[in-house]
């Protein structure tokens, strides 16, 4: 049965409330100093509580900001956290209704406290979601639950914050008891988003009370009959436990441990959601009589369960050692279930009082109450904390097909999530950096394929706007649109995610091969004149990107499977030796590719590029040491560099790029565009955002024909690059043509 703390402030009227006798009733010791801080903000919040305010439509109306803060603190209190922590927990709904602002929160308090309560009201703006209960979202009601939890977190900056939600919720459905308007719609909301969180966060010792105060008014009947179970069996069960009780002392003291035993209560949330999880009745459920073990140390649980299962004969499945494989939110604990006198199964849990303090507090156990607060002071402990929060909550996300796995794997896992509206109020989870076309995708196949523009917070962006937490988005869409293949270029940024170029490069492979060869043809040829490669043995260049013919490798780059840039370099490769312009050193002099690779541990090394497989800059390469050449340097599935390693591995060396300037290659590029205001800004801006050095421009300018012509020297790394800044550059306006030349 759910058990509320009586309030005795409850009683009073605010000015009659005695705010010393409230302060000694606080579970935690206070330094003098800290005590008058506390005692001054209830002061202050009292006066507050007769200022004008606003109607926030939440908790029961007899509970004034007063009495909601200091009901709050009293639980913060119980959870360990520090004393801005406090402070901005006691202000937190007077700045909620504006009786308070946050500036004055600031002058007054601080900048930590004002902080706190900033994010706070951040979270409690999700509460103004309508979570779906009935409908689908996206296709699954759980996930877009989920995803609502997980957006809390994203949104906070200080894992402080989330204690102090989850303690104005605790307050917020206590005081909802009498009050049958607003007790379902806080039930449910604490049910489906501020339980499980406080699941994830491991804090039981809110979990337990917001599970079974929330299941108790959204599923009335089914609570009060398993409370009706217990209750006829309490006093058999309380007899039971007191004889399991008065045993173990025994025997663990005849061993030579320190314990303490005490017996739980199985809550009647966890009663039911076993019940049907499992599919059994209450007399199954095993764990209904049960007692936990506390010790000192981790070697005395193993040796205290060695007791237990010599005293009782254990249950087998029944046995889960989560300290050696902690849960997911870090529970620990050793769980064993045994068959206890009289024949009756008993569940005994055995932790040190370290992993039980961090199994009632969870994330709040991290920093303990030492008279200052717990943000100041922690260092990368404190972030370290902050982080494992973030990568607990970050699970079950979606990879797209088996060819994007590993891609999506190394993003997801890495970077943070982006967490947005759809226009219902929905939340949809992605990668941090997707776009408006990779939101599209998400929402449903054919809203991507359809897409033709987006609205992000009322506002047209482009397609390549970078997503951020909290916008809303909205997609404009076409009756019969279809992807376009610039969507699949990497240097344009329409697509971030496997997942979305996944469903494009399907929808291209599903078009009829002759439209897929005929679209390749275009787009090779347009890069083959733009970058100025116009003796290409196009068969060679297939064969290099493993195809046996050019169309078939025409059909690959229209369907999305091969880029052009590949082709490109791989044709680079191939045209060396015939009187094509190249890429040639941007330092006068200098011969080609020499002092461009560095041997690891030897220094400036005679090196030379290898015939067989012609690396260049962005291949991953090896160097295999030759007699009288100096190093070779081959890319690193060379078949030749195979063979050689082979039959004399002391001679393979590590070897890589060089970063220095001289590592630069010097192109001529040509640029004809219809003249206008600005033209030549935004083409240098272009050059400066590439980090690419211009060093040289020559601009003519034909009035007759409004056109202007410009020839610039660059410096480029290599050929992908070239390639992403000539697309770019072709895609300005007024721009008619950006394309590389020879002199």
């Amino acid at each position: 049965m759910v058990r509320v703390r009586h309030q005795s402030h409850h009683e009073a009227a605010a000015d009659q409330v005695d705010l010393t006798l409230w302060l000694t009733s606080l579970p935690l010791r206070l330094e003098e100093a800290d005590a008058q801080r506390l005692l001054h903000t209830a002061e202050r919040l009292r006066g507050l509580a007769a200022a004008p305010y606003l109607d926030i439509g939440d908790w029961a109306r007899e509970s004034d900001c007063f009495r909601a803060g200091l009901d709050v603190v009293l639980i913060l209190a119980e959870l360990r956290v520090g004393m801005d922590c406090l402070v901005a927990g006691l202000l937190y709904r007077a700045v909620r209704e504006q009786r308070i602002t946050q500036e004055q929160v600031r002058d007054e308090f601080g900048d930590a406290v004002s902080t706190l309560i900033e994010g706070v009201l951040r979270m409690a703006a999700i509460g103004d979601l309508r979570l779906a209960q009935e409908r689908p979202v996206l296709g699954q009601a759980h996930a877009q639950k989920d995803n609502v939890r997980k957006m809390l977190i994203a949104m906070v900056d200080d894992v402080r914050v989330a204690p102090i939600k989850l303690a104005e919720r605790t307050c917020a459905i206590r005081a909802v008891k009498n009050d049958e308007q607003r007790r379902e719609m806080v039930a449910r909301e604490v049910f489906d988003v501020y339980a499980p969180l406080a699941h994830r966060l491991g804090i039981g010792h809110l979990k337990w009370e917001l599970e079974d105060l929330s299941f108790r008014y959204i599923y009335a009947d089914a609570y009060r009959k398993i409370a009706r179970l217990l209750d006829g069996k309490r006093l058999e069960r309380d007899q039971f436990i007191t004889d399991v009780t008065r045993l173990l002392t025994q025997v663990l003291g005849e061993a030579g441990l320190e314990f303490e035993i005490e017996g739980r209560a199985k809550h009647i949330y966890s009663i039911w959601r076993k019940m049907q999880r499992k599919g059994i009745g209450f007399s199954q459920v095993y764990d209904i009589r049960a007692v936990r073990i506390l010790v000192p140390e981790v070697k005395d649980c193993y040796a205290t369960l060695g007791l237990v299962h010599g005293l009782w004969r254990n249950i087998p499945n029944e046995f889960d050692d989560y300290i050696a494989n902690p849960k997911e939110n870090g529970y620990r604990s050793l769980h064993t279930a045994v068959i206890g006198p009289d024949g009756k199964v008993l569940e005994i849990q055995i932790r040190t009082r370290q992993m039980h303090e961090e199994a009632e507090l969870g994330v709040c156990a991290h920093w303990r109450y030492k008279g200052s607060d717990a943000g100041s002071g922690m260092g990368s402990t404190y972030e370290e904390k902050l982080a494992w929060l973030r990568q607990v909550l970050d699970w079950h996300e979606e990879t797209g097909d088996a060819g994007g796995v590993a891609e999506q794997f190394s993003f997801d896992v890495a970077q943070d999530r982006v967490y947005v509206f759809t226009p219902e109020g929905d939340v949809v989870n992605l990668a941090q950096g997707a776009t408006p076309l990779d939101f599209a995708y998400h929402v449903h196949t054919e809203v991507g394929h359809r897409c033709r523009g987006a609205k992000v917070n009322g506002s047209i962006v482009p397609l390549t706007y970078t997503l951020r937490t909290g916008e809303r988005v909205e997609i404009l869409t076409s009756k019969a649109g279809s992807p376009k293949r610039d969507w699949l270029q990497p240097g344009l940024g329409y697509l971030r995610t496997s997942r979305a170029r996944a469903k494009v490069q399907h929808w291209f492979r599903a078009q009829a091969r002759a439209d897929n060869v005929a679209a390749g043809r275009q787009l090779l040829e347009r890069e083959f004149k733009r970058m100025a490669l116009t003796s290409v043995d196009y068969q060679r260049v297939a064969r290099k990107v493993q195809l046996s013919t050019v169309e078939d490798m025409y059909a690959a780059v229209g369907s999305g499977d091969l880029t052009s840039a590949q082709v490109v370099n791989a044709a680079q490769g191939l045209v060396e030796r015939r009187q094509e312009p190249q890429l040639k050193l941007a330092r006068p002099g200098a011969t080609r590719y020499r002092s461009e690779v560095r041997v690891q541990g030897v220094g400036n090394l005679l090196n030379h590029m290898a015939g067989c497989c012609k690396p260049l800059p962005g291949d991953a390469i090896t160097g295999f040491i030759t007699q009288g050449r100096g190093v070779s340097i081959h890319r690193s599935d060379c078949a030749r560099l195979v063979r050689l390693a082979d039959a004399s591995p002391e001679r393979v060396i590590d070897v890589e790029w060089g970063t220095s300037p001289t590592d630069n290659y010097e192109v001529n590029v040509a640029i004809e565009a219809y003249d206008r205001h600005g033209l030549l800004r935004d083409i240098t801006g272009l050059f400066a955002n590439a980090h690419i050095n211009v060093l040289s421009i020559n601009t003519q300018t034909n009035k007759k024909s409004h056109t202007a012509t410009m020839r610039l020297r660059v410096e480029v790394p290599n050929l992908a690059s070239l390639s992403k800044l000539l697309e770019r550059m072709n895609r300005l306006n007024n721009v008619i043509s950006a394309v590389r030349v020879s002199e």
